[in-house]
């Protein structure tokens, strides 16, 4: 069940399901003198101009502006419920155009369990542009609270579920009281992990919402992108602005294979996460400790539900011992070994050892990253295929696995 798009209708057109809506590109977003069933890709760099002083087109420029890109944009808008929306070279592009927005002296407050690429970026941003950072448990909203300073503070950064523990922050209580107590502050949150089509976040009060398109957005991993929307005009100018000066909008290219994934998001996460609730309960029902916020074994399950409309299809389970972790990695046949997520076949990693090896083992330790945690994000295959590639995994790395009669 995806969340509800019945805001997405406008004027006498009616009001559609989210599935429908990532389906039907709105047909003024792209002026096409063909009426072609697909958006063009406008391979091109430069425009032609009418007249001496340039006055008068739409476009003159790809860095500024592209037909296939405001396409992808136009249509990220309409299921992110944003006010604008744009779409970049990356995911970590996304996240540090939203950085650009805080100055020397001010301060961003994030979780203790983040994607490695972030804390990277956060770090450097530390060490380099004078900017403080506080890590902190965000599943506390008064962990929170506690370092929020009207006057420093630029931006609360979170991620529900996090990567890689899969915890749950409590957004809409967070966005309520940063913007209570610091009125100037930005709240935002990586959606990556649920996409648009389980989870609304600029609906809950977040001013920016991002994701890594690489993921969900795309679904085939065949190409990079980064999606930023947010709530406020006023936000969406400040972004554009970093966006054309930097030149790190999406290529038209990129653009067009954004949008041809993007509109097959719902069929493809509604049989992810039904696989991923399958998968859980199996390696559940075997004593390991599994993080998943399908089962209601999870601490925040409720939670969760509260702001979610299903689990996603990333899962992490815990073994007590890291060199059986990786025999149980090293020994999956359909399960690749491979870092990201969110594409139609299954993978599977030690956070540890690949997408957050770049975080300092004492601070992986501070943060209660187990080092044996196994990460699973699932895909599209039969469940049944699924569930036998891990049981044999399972046994093979001298697990013995509990099977059903």
């Amino acid at each position: 069940m995806a969340v509800d798009a019945n805001a997405t209708s406008s004027g006498s057109r009616p009001a559609y399901h989210l599935a429908t809506e990532l389906v039907h590109i709105d047909s003024d977003a792209v002026k096409d003198n063909y009426n072609a069933a697909s958006v063009p890709i406008y391979q091109t760099a430069t425009f032609k101009q009418h007249s001496a002083d340039g006055a008068g087109g739409d476009y003159d420029y790809s860095r500024s502006g592209n037909p296939t890109r405001t396409a992808v944009e136009v249509h990220m808008a309409k299921i992110m419920t944003a006010e604008r929306a744009f779409v970049v070279s990356t995911g970590m592009t996304a996240l540090d155009v939203i950085l650009r927005l805080v100055k020397s002296g001010q301060e961003v407050i994030a979780g203790d369990d983040l994607y490695g690429g972030t804390n990277r970026l956060l770090t450097y941003v530390s060490q380099f542009n004078g900017v403080k950072v506080h890590n902190v448990d965000t599943t506390e909203v008064d962990r929170v609270v506690e370092k929020l300073d009207p006057i420093k503070t630029r931006l609360v950064l979170l991620e529900s579920p996090t990567n890689p523990m899969i915890k749950i922050a409590d957004i809409r209580t967070i966005a309520s009281k940063v913007h209570e107590i610091c009125p100037s502050a930005l709240v935002v949150v990586d959606n990556t992990m649920m996409s648009p089509y389980l989870q609304n976040t600029l609906a809950m009060g977040v001013d920016i919402e991002y994701h890594s398109g690489t993921k969900y957005l795309s679904g085939h991993h065949d190409l990079m992108a980064g999606v930023i929307g947010c709530r406020t005009k006023e936000v969406g100018d400040l972004l554009y602005f970093v966006i054309n000066a930097s030149g790190s909008g999406l290529g038209p290219l990129d653009s067009w294979l954004l949008l041809r994934g993007v509109k097959t998001l719902g069929i493809r996460m509604e049989k992810q996460q039904s696989n991923a609730i399958l998968i859980a309960n199996f390696l559940e029902a075997q004593g390991l400790k599994v993080h998943f916020p399908g089962l209601e074994s999870h601490p925040q399950y409720e939670l969760h539900k509260s702001l979610s409309s299903g689990p996603g299809a990333v899962l992490s389970f815990e073994t007590g011992d890291v060199g059986l972790s990786e025999r149980i990695v090293e020994s999956a046949r359909l399960w690749g070994i491979s870092v990201s997520f969110g594409c139609v076949n299954s993978l599977i990693s030690m956070p540890c050892k690949m997408s957050h090896a770049s975080i300092p083992a004492e601070v992986r330790k501070q943060r209660h990253l187990p080092e044996d945690l196994i990460r699973l994000c699932v895909g599209i295959e039969h469940p049944e295929d699924l569930i036998s590639d891990l049981t044999q995994a399972l046994e093979t790395a001298g697990v013995p696995v509990k099977k059903n009669n």
